[in-house]
């Protein structure tokens, strides 16, 4: 092939033959490709790669087991298997923070590894792609360098991986040329490096540390202190993650890139540039790198890149429309084609201080516009749609109605969703209110996904650049007729009909349509997160070390604890007193539901109070003559069906509830241990309105179920809980199988985030007989 410095054409396979190329980034979608095609189709080439450890797996085994994909298969074959494959391949262990001196005999170092997120945080961004650039230049600088094990070789050439929208928010073409700015790396790294210690401070002022604290107490109150500590911990962290975020995406857009990857790609090429003047150095631009046109198979790819989030969208329905202009060009490349040129580019040579610069894209001579992706995009699942076995919509049609109106909806359509938000806690539970959780839920996902595409896409989709390819073109037109086949990476042979609908989305979709299948598999056999079917123990079996923990009002009751007082209550008042206690009571009702709100405990004091000066003997009558038939009928069959089922299962079951015990005796017969709230009484035997101890709720729930399994040697990864509030969030979190049983919004939401059983445990609405005759009514 010809080099910077004549015309002859040579084979790549021999101009490349017996040279040491070291690859970073093998690990990732472009070195991969890379490695594989050194491997495969350049078999002279001896490859060295610098990987890290990573969860305690040596860069070794990482790179053994990357060379066992289906992608290295024809290299496996012909070097007789995958250890003599392995054997070719020297491996460096190390990491971009630290690298390691490099072997003395290198050729060439293809730099591919780097952060190719879009949003990563600020700190996060400069550290891969401008400091991990410096100290890798800075040991290949010194690997080439005259001394010994160097012999006649000269400075290694340097091949950095970049991307064609370092060129910024600008209009026009775009040479294959040094970017002009004149920002100053050094001075941007500094700056982000403070800035990010500053965010992490900034996380623990009073100001943001009260409003976290806000934000989880609203959630968390009734579960306890230290759930809403962690919660609020939590929440600081994501804080510092969002603000790192974006502060790079702002400082990004404030001097005129899409955002902090192009950014920091930008200031890694000037890094570069400044070693250029001693080194060899190369800088290749891939535009947005896709699926493999024809090698190692078509539709070859490794994770979600640009587009992927996209398709998938839009397939399902979820993607309305995107703030593009569809005469727009959506600058796509497969991947084959651009490791091909990285292949093409190692085989040149260019001079010290003069570095040579080539843009793999296709742009400008074989533009795909927005309006023929969403085209192709949609033929594509027209004839193969999504089969989630969910009832969908008609796919989207995509007006391009422009940037502004696009916003202007998803605004209206996220300040909707927050409305509903506010409305649905104040709404009463039932399965009503639990589906229409389920359909804000979705929604909000929906929303937050359309958010993060246009934050992320917007920039991109905006842009009107045109990447000249001039210096890549003439690479390719350089190559001997025989490597074209393998090797080559003219754009403008892409048939985007055949490479969008036939291969690119076919091949993105599929892992998609395996996890839909199993989806549809798993709801055959019944909802994700079912209870485990409990097995009778044997007759003669010994006690089990398993518990099974279940609360009392709106688990094994429908009831809640203020209509449980007016049932233990008003009997004992008689006509008068009894309208006037219910009159009062529901005058006091809004502040003592606002009060659950904040602290359950602080609740159940208030409803007991009203106890004050009850003949207790009487309750205790009314609970074992009336209420307890009351109860019975009251409660759930399947709640007590599933006492009984644990029971018959010998594990340990106990009733754990802060309700009084005159209400938890009728159901004591089904328990191995009740526990409950008792109320104190003074000397003529009358209720003082107080306790003998704190009620049991939210995290001294946890803690009492805690210390009774160590003190009496229960298993609690293998025990059962089942509640129905969210302030029972730390008792179910405690046991290794909860339920939520008819759950309010916020544990529902918990408990499918979790993967949690959820069960309706329906019982009757309506007052008992027995107790509508106890207060004086009619049978």
């Amino acid at each position: 092939m010809a080099t910077s410095g004549g015309s002859a054409q040579v084979r790549l396979t021999d101009a490349l033959d017996g040279r040491r190329v070291l690859v970073t980034g093998v690990t990732g979608f472009i070195g991969e490709a890379l490695l594989r095609t050194l491997l495969v189709e350049v078999p002279g080439v001896r490859p060295v790669v610098l990987v890290r450890p990573k969860a305690g797996q040596p860069a070794a085994d990482r790179v053994a087991r990357l060379l066992r994909r289906r992608t290295f298969a024809p290299a496996v074959e012909a070097a007789g298997g995958a250890e003599a494959l392995a054997a070719r391949v020297e491996v460096i262990e190390g990491d971009l923070s630290d690298v390691p001196a490099l072997p003395r005999d290198l050729d060439v170092v293809v730099h591919c590894a780097g952060e190719v997120s879009f949003a990563p945080p600020i700190q996060e961004a400069f550290a891969a792609n401008v400091v991990g650039t410096q100290h890798l230049l800075d040991r290949v600088v010194e690997a080439g360098a005259p001394g010994p094990g160097r012999g006649d070789r000269g400075p290694v050439h340097y091949v950095h991986v970049s991307t064609a929208y370092v060129s910024g928010r600008r209009r026009g073409p775009v040479p294959e040329a040094p970017v002009e700015h004149t920002v100053d790396w050094r001075v941007e790294l500094a700056a982000a490096q403070r800035l990010a210690v500053r965010v992490e401070e900034d996380s623990r002022t009073p100001d943001v540390l009260a409003r976290l604290n806000a934000e989880a107490q609203a959630l968390h109150g009734r579960a306890g202190p230290l759930t809403v500590a962690a919660d609020a911990e939590r929440r600081r962290r994501e804080w510092v993650l969002a603000e790192q975020r974006e502060a790079g995406r702002q400082r990004g857009h404030s001097l005129g890139w899409t955002d902090v990857y192009t950014f920091t790609k930008a200031l890694g090429e000037r890094v570069v540039e400044e070693a250029g003047a001693t080194l060899p150095v190369s800088v290749v631009r891939p535009s947005i790198v896709e699926s493999a046109l024809e090698h190692p198979y078509p539709g070859w790819i490794e994770g979600f890149k640009m587009a992927e989030p996209l398709i998938m969208a839009y397939g399902r329905g979820e993607l309305p429309e995107v703030p593009a202009a569809p005469d727009a060009t959506i600058d796509v490349v497969p991947v084959d084609h651009v490791v091909n040129a990285l292949v093409a580019v190692c085989a040149t040579t260019p001079e010290p201080g003069s570095p040579q610069y080539f843009h793999v894209s296709s742009g400008a001579r074989n533009p795909l516009t927005f309006r023929r992706l969403y085209e192709l995009v949609r033929e594509h699942f027209l004839a193969h749609p999504f089969d989630t076995g969910e009832p969908s919509g008609p796919l989207p049609t995509w007006e391009f109605p422009g940037a502004a109106r696009v916003e202007r909806r998803l605004a209206l359509g996220e300040g909707l969703h927050r409305s509903a938000e506010k409305v649905l806690t104040y709404v009463p539970r039932s399965e009503r209110v639990r589906g229409w959780s389920r359909d804000l839920d979705r929604l909000g996902t929906r929303l937050r996904t359309l958010r993060q595409y246009s934050d992320l896409y917007l920039p991109y989709t905006q842009s009107e650049l045109h990447f000249v390819d001039d210096a890549t073109l003439a690479l390719h037109r350089s190559l001997d007729p025989a490597d074209v086949p393998a090797l080559g990476f003219d754009t403008a042979v892409v048939d985007w009909t055949h490479y969008m609908r036939d291969v690119h989305v076919p091949s993105v979709t599929k892992p998609v349509r395996k996890q839909d299948e199993l989806r549809r598999l798993r709801a055959k056999r019944g909802p994700a997160g079912v209870r485990r079917a409990l097995v009778p123990a044997a007759p003669d079996a010994p006690p089990t070390d398993v518990l099974a923990v279940f609360d009392l009002d709106g688990t094994l009751l429908t009831a809640n604890v203020v209509e449980t007082y007016l049932w233990t209550r008003l009997p004992g008042l008689g006509g008068v007193r009894a309208a006037r206690e219910v009159a009062s009571l529901a005058g006091r009702l809004p502040s003592m539901l606002m009060a659950e709100r904040r602290d359950r405990s602080d609740f159940l004091r208030q409803v007991y109070r009203r106890y004050r000066g009850a003949d207790v003997a009487l309750l205790d009558r009314l609970a074992d003559e009336a209420l307890a038939p009351a109860l019975l009928e009251r409660a759930s069959d399947a709640a007590l069906r599933r006492v009984a089922e644990h029971r018959a299962a010998g594990h340990r079951t106990v009733l754990l509830t802060g309700a009084v015990e005159q209400l938890a005796r009728p159901l004591a017969p089904f328990f191995d241990e009740v526990v409950t709230a008792r109320l104190a009484v003074d000397a003529d035997g009358r209720a003082t309105g107080h306790l003998t101890a704190p009620p049991l709720v939210g995290e001294g729930r946890a803690a009492w179920v805690v210390r009774y399994a160590e003190v009496h040697g229960f298993d609690l990864s293998r025990s059962y809980a089942y509640a129905d509030s969210h302030s029972d969030l730390p008792l179910l979190r405690a046991v290794g199988l909860p339920t939520a049983v008819s759950p309010d919004v916020p544990l529902l939401r918990a408990a499918r985030g979790a993967g949690w059983p959820v069960e309706v445990w329906a019982a009757r609405t309506t007052l008992p007989r027995r107790l509508r005759t106890a207060r004086g009514g009619r049978p």
